[in-house]
């Protein structure tokens, strides 16, 4: 049975009554997931106690250390594809992340856009997406688009397709790709109606190159510190990148899950990254240089 086949077919019966059991189970998964009643550092400065990490080519084993700690700080090298992944599993948080781009890349990637991505609601088995990533609902975090909504699909521990689905407010660019606009269009976005919700002021003229900026960017040059909020109250979802909202989404499904930040072939550094409780939580803000 091909994946398109296979999408439609859960698709069609999740309609039919199957997302009602879908939604039973998540629903008792998601109790037991851990909702922050005060601030918790899922980096601690020192360690990656809390984590494990993923690698396509060598699983659960990170040979060259591509997830380390420098100074103080978590270190993505960058060499390899995959992703460091927290124990435990979180809901109804507010995250944020203090980030900035190292000076290395790999091949294939040495001439393009530095790229990672912060995976939230991630479900299902380590690696179903083409080996590298557990199904979830990406944050991206890649230069000229920072804060673009992607729905990483994949299959559960059983080998079905997980149904990721999310609810965005939308409109069109130049080029016809969906754009995040408050007060527009709703659109639902799952296996059948899978597409990347690029931020609402993604420049139509991204181009897939080292150092792209466009003229209305969020994220800091190269450099320097970036910041990005992650704030999920059940099903709702907002991207704020340097204090600034960039992306928005509703009825996510599933609305808990455990967290994954990428290394996608460019190097990354980490000097903060916590959780809030969503009354207890600091304002979204641009970071400190």
């Amino acid at each position: 049975m091909n994946r398109v086949y296979v999408g439609r077919f859960v698709a069609l019966t999740c309609a039919l009554g199957s997302l009602a059991t879908c939604m039973n189970v998540s629903a008792d998964e998601r109790d037991a997931a851990i909702r922050p009643t005060e601030r918790i550092a899922l980096f601690d400065g020192k360690s990656l106690d809390g984590f494990y990490t993923w690698l396509k080519d060598t699983q659960y084993e990170d040979p060259k250390q591509v997830f380390r700690v420098t100074d103080g700080m978590l270190h993505v090298t960058g060499d390899g594809l995959g992703a460091v992944v927290t124990n435990d599993e979180y809901r109804d948080y507010h995250c944020v992340i203090e980030f900035k781009w190292g000076p290395r890349a790999w091949p294939n990637r040495t001439d393009r856009a530095r790229d990672s991505g912060l995976l939230v609601h991630s479900v299902g088995a380590d690696g179903a997406y083409n080996g590298t990533w557990m199904p979830s609902l990406e944050a991206q975090i890649i230069e000229g688009g920072m804060g673009d909504f992607i729905l990483v699909t994949g299959n559960d521990k059983d080998g079905n397709p997980v149904p990721l689905s999310l609810t965005c407010e939308t409109d069109r660019d130049r080029d016809g790709e969906v754009i995040w606009k408050e007060g527009g269009k709703r659109e639902t976005f799952d296996l059948e109606n899978r597409a990347r919700i690029n931020w609402w002021g993604r420049d139509p003229d991204w181009d897939d190159v080292i150092g792209f900026h466009g003229a209305r960017d969020l994220d800091s040059p190269t450099d320097q510190w970036n910041r990005m909020d992650v704030i999920c109250d059940g099903g709702h979802v907002e991207v704020y990148v340097n204090g600034t909202k960039a992306n928005e989404g509703f009825d996510a499904f599933p609305s808990y899950g455990r967290l994954q930040l990428q290394t996608e072939l460019a190097e990354l550094f980490v000097r903060r990254w916590e959780l809030w409780p969503l009354d207890g939580a600091p304002q979204p803000a641009a970071p400190q240089q």
